[in-house]
């Protein structure tokens, strides 16, 4: 024998109150007396009545869900934003529905269909490239999108980054500062806006400053690439003094290259600077010096541009840079006068 669901009529009558009143209760954002939506939750606990979210988004044209595509998680970064995103935006009455792709266009593509048809009331991309196609498709089926990380050519959508270019140069002028003179770039993946941002603030301020790196090498933002590449360089005649990671999931491995297959001191035989400052980097073991992304502005800029366009369809997309500092540890020369 089965249990007959409770109605929002049925809470109603028991809280003697009109069931748009109940309705408002459970609409995020709606208003409603302290006093209603106590006495309305207390009826509904009685009778063991939940709220229909699927009905309700098809009255309302809102699932209040947003679809988050993000390339890969091992990147400490993300899964620390992610955690930021999904908080803020619950705060806001919305979930995310978490998909994983590769930066291939066919996968994306797939991603971001599935994602169409869950009738997402919005899509954050992170370190995900849109096509112009795959623009087009959202925005015929009203779905706004916002990068997140990543930046592309093109007025389409709305990014939110930190100040690459800006956080790039503070670290060549910190190296130079430090007297170093064989500085070394293993830089992010060149396919995105990123890697090529921070290597051009970099190799820019260098530049400024009357140096040029020795060697620069795309670590593709993977452990093993980084690693690899420390190796080659490290294997030159004249072997850099300094290098600049261009995240600090690769920064990791090339300190551990640097430390435990070659046994050099980090901040005395050789300098390594990362970007990101993800929790690990301040932990004893790795002590690494690095930009730090302002994560909690980041996403708080992000949700703000995504509501603000499920809001307003009309609202012209924003290019914001968020700029961060130089996290100073012990993983490179600290110049003199610099705290």
């Amino acid at each position: 024998m089965t249990m007959e669901k409770a109605t929002s009529t049925d809470v109603a009558r028991l809280a003697g109150v009109s069931q748009s009143a109940v309705s408002r209760v459970y609409t995020p954002g709606a208003s409603v007396s302290s006093a209603m939506a106590e006495k309305v939750r207390a009826a509904a606990e009685q009778l063991g009545y939940r709220p229909n979210v699927l009905a309700r988004s098809l009255i309302t044209g809102r699932s209040r869900i947003i679809g988050l595509v993000v390339a890969y998680l091992e990147n400490q970064f993300y899964p620390v934003a992610i955690e930021h995103l999904s908080r803020a935006l619950q705060a806001e009455g919305y979930h995310i529905l978490i998909f994983m792709a590769e930066n291939s266009e066919a996968q994306v593509d797939d991603v971001v269909q599935e994602l169409i048809d869950y009738q997402v009331d919005g899509i954050i991309a992170a370190s995900v490239a849109m096509t112009h196609d795959l623009s087009k498709r959202c925005e015929n089926a009203g779905i706004p999108v916002v990068l997140f990380n990543r930046d592309q050519d093109g007025p389409a959508h709305s990014a939110v980054t930190s100040a690459n270019r800006a956080g790039g140069a503070k670290v060549a002028e910190f190296l130079v500062a430090g007297g170093h003179q064989r500085i070394a770039h293993i830089a992010g993946w060149s396919g995105s806006s990123t890697g090529r941002d921070r290597r051009e603030g970099f190799e820019t301020a260098l530049a400024a400053a009357g140096h040029a790196p020795i060697s620069v090498i795309d670590g593709m933002y993977q452990r093993d690439h980084a690693a690899e590449a420390a190796r080659q360089m490290m294997a030159l005649p004249q072997p850099p003094d300094a290098i600049f990671v261009g995240n600090d999931h690769m920064a990791f491995a090339v300190m551990d290259v640097l430390r435990i297959e070659l046994g050099l001191q980090l901040g005395k035989d050789i300098s390594v600077v990362g970007y990101d400052d993800v929790p690990l980097a301040s932990w004893p073991a790795f002590d690494l010096t690095t930009v730090r992304q302002p994560v909690n502005r980041m996403v708080d800029a992000t949700v703000e541009t995504m509501l603000g366009k499920i809001q307003d369809r009309r609202r012209v997309p924003q290019k914001i840079e968020i700029d961060g500092p130089l996290i100073l540890r012990g993983s490179a020369r600290i110049p003199e006068g610099w705290s």
